[in-house]
């Protein structure tokens, strides 16, 4: 059978992997496929000195890729949401097939690619823009297609967990871990995506949409970072059995469906909990087949290579057949067309268990008025530890509440924060059980 021509726009740490990983691997690749998978061409703006690229036909204009008509398949590896935007669409009404890395492509613009391709009868391929080398895209689209999916829990950012990781093994300070993770380039110079969960979030949205088979709705998705944790709350956590973790959790209700990314403490003996450093691991409960768990790495050259070739893959075994047989873009056909579709949650409506961190005055009464205000509230004390101090000296107060809402939570909250005797704002970090039967 003739070979797929590959055209790779970007040639950075992931497309130089994928360009390694392509050559390297050549005839193995070609084994799976039935085919050859050539590179044909190749755009980037700086050399990579890791790829050889002697006698194959280089360019600077990334759209130089879209247009050849001697390329089937565009890799888009150049990241962003404008310029990556315009290439994918013009290599889809270029005939082309594409595969990208792009989570917040895929995210925020999605909807109408996937719509796009459809039209032109193209495919739009996008394994390695959730969890790196982890195949949770195949595993939710495919592989647990005969489940109804109850929820999903992941730690989908590596940068995250390596800060948490170490701040829980070290007792060391978010900002001096931050300062280390940037300087081995786990973190960018502007960390703002990965430690307020926009990064989380994007992947998020993709997984919520095959999982549930509703549209990419980015916008409805709550997302809250981990830069206000503290070494005491990590502390607090781990001495309460809990480790904190920043998840990216969605979960069918019989009001909705949840979408949210925020720092959550977990019981220690849950598999997610013992997930470190730069690791990614997504929990998947399916009413079938039970809880599953897909590890591993979730970012660097090769594992994000590694899912970019897969779907290479799929491309050349799928690239004669006709585009209404293929598997569906978000796993379900017609998404978007049944207006019988679950709505996303508002984060107020959502119903989890607390963790509150308050630094009050000692005094006699104001725990009282604390637990006075959370009782009007409808919320539940569960446990409560308050160190020994002396009176009228500031003290950290920790409580643990059973399961309400976020809108009293909210509430009560502002109510204490309102309190003269006590001090900065309070600290919450949501519970999670994650357990199978939840």
């Amino acid at each position: 059978m003739k070979p797929v021509r590959v055209g790779i726009c970007g040639l950075g740490t992931v497309g130089g992997g994928t360009f390694n990983v392509l050559t390297r691997n050549a005839n193995e690749i070609a084994r799976r496929a039935g085919r050859p998978i050539v590179i044909e061409q190749v755009a980037y703006r700086t050399p990579n000195p890791e790829c050889d690229i002697t006698g194959v036909n280089s360019t600077r204009d990334i759209f130089d890729v879209a247009t050849n008509p001697n390329v089937d398949v565009v890799v888009e590896l150049i990241g962003g949401y404008d310029t990556a935007y315009e290439l994918v669409m013009a290599a889809i009404e270029n005939g082309k097939h594409v595969v990208t890395a792009n989570k917040a492509l895929i995210a925020v613009h999605g909807n109408e690619i996937f719509q796009a391709a459809h039209d032109k009868g193209v495919i739009v391929a996008f394994e390695a823009a959730v969890a790196g080398g982890i195949p949770i895209i195949k595993a939710l689209r495919e592989g647990l297609g005969a489940n109804r999916i109850e929820w999903l829990a992941g730690i989908i950012n590596g940068t995250g967990n390596f800060i948490l990781t170490h701040m829980r093994d070290e007792g060391r300070a978010f900002e001096d871990v931050l300062a280390e993770a940037q300087a081995l380039g786990y973190a960018e110079a502007d960390p703002t995506f990965d430690v307020e969960g926009i990064d989380a979030a994007h992947k998020l949205t993709i997984l919520a949409s095959i999982a549930f088979g509703v549209p990419l709705q980015f916008d409805k998705a709550y997302t809250e970072g981990i830069s206000r944790i503290t070494a005491d709350d990590v502390e607090q956590a781990d001495n309460l059995g809990y480790i904190i973790k920043h998840l990216g959790i969605s979960k069918r209700t019989e009001d909705g469906l949840e979408l949210r990314v925020h720092p959550t403490l977990i019981p220690k003996q849950r598999l997610l909990a013992n997930v470190h450093g730069v690791k990614n691991a997504i929990a998947v409960m399916g009413d079938a087949v039970g809880p599953t768990l897909y590890y591993g790495a979730g970012a660097g050259a090769e594992p994000t290579a590694s899912a970019i070739v897969a779907d290479l893959l799929d491309v050349a075994r799928n690239i004669n057949t006709d585009h209404h047989y293929r598997v569906p873009y978000l796993a379900f056909s017609g998404v978007g067309e049944d207006t019988d579709q679950p709505v996303i949650l508002s984060m107020e409506d959502i119903t989890t268990a607390y963790y509150l961190r308050l630094l009050a005055v000692d005094r006699p009464g104001v725990l009282a008025r604390v637990a006075t205000i959370l009782a009007e509230e409808g919320i539940s004390i569960e446990a409560l530890i308050q160190k020994e101090s002396t009176e009228g000296e500031l003290v950290p107060i920790i409580l643990m509440t059973h399961r309400t809402r976020e809108k009293n939570m909210n509430e009560a909250i502002r109510r204490i924060e309102a309190m003269v005797d006590i001090a900065g704002d309070v600290t919450r970090i949501r519970v999670e059980s994650l357990d199978e039967q939840e």
